[in-house]
């Protein structure tokens, strides 16, 4: 009997996650959208994410490659598409759903 080929949906738990944090200097929405983040990856994208902090304070150019209008904002390159949530991260769900990560427990179409 020969194998059978994988379906695409056990690689969508595999997904490999770009995050960029823009913040400006060590604010307090700023400081508490990092740690917010750091959590929420370690929790549900362990191993599985790649997060670059840019602070525009240092580097205010960047701001325009990815359209940053306000700050703290999170930007998910990838998977694709892009999204973007602005604010301090702390209410979980909303992150969660504007990224499009789904907790490990509730895995399969819904």
């Amino acid at each position: 009997m020969e194998p059978t080929p994988a379906h695409p949906a056990p690689f969508m738990d595999e997904e490999y996650w770009e995050l960029r944090l823009y913040v400006a200097g060590q604010t307090p929405k700023s400081v508490t959208a990092l740690a917010n983040l750091k959590k929420y990856c370690e929790q549900y994208l362990k191993g599985r994410y790649a997060l670059e902090v840019i602070d525009l304070l240092k580097d205010p150019q960047l701001a325009e490659g990815d359209q940053i209008l306000a700050i703290p904002t999170l930007v998910r390159k990838v998977p694709e598409p892009i999204r973007k949530i602005i604010g301090d991260l702390s209410n979980e769900e909303r992150v969660l759903v504007g990224l499009d990560i789904r907790p490990r427990g509730s895995k399969g179409p819904q």
